[in-house]
């Protein structure tokens, strides 16, 4: 069992929902990465989503793609973000980490080193935004053989028959993006999210997270609701924009922001 699928199994049996915060790496600096993620770990993650800055990130809204300049400006590279994992390892092996990013990065690496890199050094899952399942016959089966979870997006789009197609290449859990468009440019529509998640249900056996358009503790609660897990992206990356001069409030100012969402989430259970 996979670290993913031990932590949500947990949640469930609690009756408690997920709460993956996403962050991009090496913003707003390499050295304060690993230190964000156990900021993170502490207000109450699950799971953590660590992003890989890639110069053309195309399914991110601006907020990221800014979080993606600011690392890259420091030369964060796909070596430097598995090492930020290994590091963050030393001290906490229980919270599962997924990467999130773009297949060129790992392309370049060569997958199957990638693979083996980012299974060292203590990554669970991945998450490749512009690769559909139709086309990882060559990365998967690696990904697989190193007990890595394939982690896939799904849309308000995608049909029955490619949920059922992308669930059986998928593990750990799916990814449903909450609305059309790029992240952090819509608003949130609860009661198509809940119809659509409990269809997604009775398609596929794994927990669905939802994405996209979680700002608040409110949100969070009404995703939770109706899904297995609630993702947080841009509000937290655009916490950091906003504090990252002064290393210590970004802390809080994370924390501020994501305990509410935990505690509002584990009200769900009471």
């Amino acid at each position: 069992m996979s670290r993913i699928e031990g932590v949500l199994k947990s949640l469930k049996a609690q009756g408690r929902k997920a709460l993956i915060p996403y962050i991009t790496a090496g913003d707003p600096h390499p050295d304060q990465t690993v230190d964000l993620m156990h900021t993170l770990v502490a207000a109450g993650a699950d799971i953590i989503e660590l992003g890989v800055p890639f110069s053309d990130p195309m399914a991110d809204g601006p907020v990221i793609q800014l979080a993606c300049e600011r690392a890259l400006v420091h030369g964060t590279s796909l070596r430097q973000v598995v090492a930020m994992v290994k590091t963050f390892r030393e001290k906490d092996d229980k919270t599962p980490i997924v990467l999130m990013g773009y297949l060129n990065p790992m392309e370049a690496m060569g997958y199957e080193q990638f693979a083996d890199t980012a299974k060292a050094a203590g990554v669970d899952g991945i998450l490749t935004v512009d690769l559909p399942p139709e086309e990882a016959d060559e990365v998967a089966p690696l990904f697989t053989e190193r007990d890595l979870d394939a982690i896939f997006l799904l849309a308000p789009t995608t049909t029955d028959d490619r949920i059922r197609s992308i669930s059986q290449h998928s593990s750990g859990y799916v990814y449903y993006v909450s609305f059309k468009g790029v992240t952090g440019s819509g608003k949130i529509d609860i009661d198509e999210v809940a119809s659509k998640v409990a269809h997604i249900h009775e398609l596929t056996a794994l927990p669905v997270g939802v994405g996209f358009g979680i700002r608040d503790a409110e949100t969070a609660a009404a995703v939770g609701r109706v899904s297995d897990g609630v993702i947080v992206g841009s509000v937290l990356v655009d916490t950091i924009a906003r504090n990252q001069s002064d290393p210590d409030q970004l802390k809080r100012a994370l924390t501020d922001l994501l305990r509410p969402m935990r505690e509002a989430l584990d009200n769900l259970a009471s």
